[in-house]
């Protein structure tokens, strides 16, 4: 602990690295405080007393797990409720789908510099695009299929005027956050994407002590004597969560790979051996995120066809219909991720090749190949059955322990998942600064690993 607040001491007195930190936690203010500037025209105190209301009977939702990513943004349809969601969906789509699928767009990517900036430019065109979208369905879902279910009214004077309203101001939001994140990115510390998710997630710590305290004092639901025993265990098992996904990000898989001996006059060259990391969760948190995107998509359909508003009853955490398509959506976008950078592995057989490198035990050429994509495809199979029990285990928990749905989500899931591996991120990025200033870094045993 001491080495860690030593460690944070250097890094506020070196000049370069103090800006840094201090712009980066500026724009995360920013971004605090427009997640409480409303939108106009909705009557926020009724929305959200519907999404306590959500989370009391359905286990939180699935419109509960998004207004998570957003900081509370979206149940009280502040300017920011669409959060950082659009800027991530569109740059992956457009850097990592299309990128590989289109070949003009490849061939941007490969251009360097120049065609990367080109590329990211689309990224914010779609982002824009998807904004609009969702703002729209947004606006249609408070008209139509939340007073449909509960019978009430959210929006003050309902129309054309309030979409359009509600599209600009949103949309504006969203323009708003993706520069904000591009300016952590350039001028401060860490992935300004991530970060601003995390602060979003961390901002809810309030709120969760709040439910604590409220199930704990007068009129609470757990009046026995053992309940602050309960709640004092739940603080052992954040900590060994904690340190279980740490562990898991961290992990790699290391194929030890041999370079063949050459004699060339008196002088020995090659022999050492070296080893090809794997990344146990190589997709790291994209394939949950990619899964929550899509399940969102049936309440957007509930919002254009108010008969089908039952579907946000099929779709509340608790369901056993969403959380198999959740599981299964999470394998598959373990693997559809994985194979999307497999190519760099499985092109390290050719390189190999080339400088006389070789896997003991294995064939160079081909057989390396089909070694490699085995290897592989299992960790990657261990990362998919990691993320699986990482999303679930706040439902699972909630339902054992009876416990509020915002203090469950931190014992596992997205949030979970973001908080550790933007924290070992950024830790990483300053641990580098202190280093090449001769400083000691967070820890004696080691420099951080790196995350993809």
């Amino acid at each position: 602990m001491f080495r860690l607040l030593a460690a944070l001491v250097n890094a506020w007195s070196i000049p370069e690295l103090r800006r840094k930190l201090a712009f980066t936690l500026g724009m995360l203010a920013l971004y605090e405080v427009g997640i409480f500037i409303p939108v106009p025209g909705i009557n926020g105190k009724e929305l959200g007393r519907i999404f306590d209301q959500l989370a009391a009977t359905s286990g939180g939702g699935l419109l509960n797990l998004l207004d998570m990513f957003t900081g509370g943004a979206l149940s009280r349809a502040t300017v920011f409720a669409l959060g950082i969601m659009p800027y991530i969906s569109a740059t992956i789509i457009v850097e990592t789908l299309l990128a590989t699928a289109i070949p003009a767009l490849e061939k941007l990517r490969k251009e360097g510099m120049a065609g990367y900036r080109k590329l990211h430019q689309y990224s914010r065109y779609a982002t824009v695009c998807l904004a609009i979208v969702n703002s729209f369905m947004y606006a249609i879902l408070l008209e139509k299929a939340i007073p449909a279910q509960f019978h009430t009214q959210i929006v003050l004077s309902p129309g054309l005027g309030f979409r359009l309203l509600t599209v600009l101001t949103m949309t504006g939001g969203m323009a708003l956050i993706m520069w904000l994140a591009e300016q952590i990115t350039e001028r401060g510390i860490g992935n300004g994407m991530s970060l601003l998710m995390t602060a979003s997630i961390v901002g809810r710590i309030p709120l969760a002590i709040r439910d604590i305290a409220v199930q704990l004092g007068p009129g609470g639901m757990n009046q026995s004597p053992v309940a602050p025993l309960a709640f004092a265990f739940m603080g052992v098992f954040l900590v060994v969560i904690v340190m279980a996904v740490i562990f898991v990000e961290q992990g790699q898989r290391r194929i030890s790979v041999q370079y063949a001996r050459r004699v060339v006059g008196r002088k020995i060259y090659g022999g050492q051996s070296t080893y090809l990391p794997l990344k146990v969760n190589a997709g790291g948190v994209l394939p949950i995120i990619f899964a929550v995107s899509l399940l969102y998509f049936p309440i957007q359909v509930a919002g254009f066809v108010p008969q089908l508003s039952g579907l946000m009853e099929w779709f509340s955490r608790t369901s056993l219909v969403f959380n198999l398509c959740y599981a299964v959506l999470i394998v598959f976008f373990t693997y559809f991720s994985t194979a999307l950078t497999a190519h760099q592995f499985l092109d390290a057989a050719d390189q190999m090749k080339k400088v006389g490198a070789f896997i003991p035990g294995i064939r160079p050429g081909q057989p390396t190949v089909e070694y490699l994509d085995r290897t592989l495809t299992r960790v990657t199979f261990v990362a998919a059955i990691y993320l699986v029990a990482i999303a679930i285990l706040p439902d699972i928990i909630m339902a054992w322990m009876k416990i509020p749905p915002r203090v469950a989500g931190f014992f596992g899931g997205t949030s979970l998942l973001i908080v550790v591996g933007v924290t070992l991120d950024t830790m990483k990025q300053i641990e580098s600064h202190l280093l090449m200033r001769h400083y000691e870094g967070f820890f004696k045993t080691g420099r951080l690993k790196g995350r993809r």
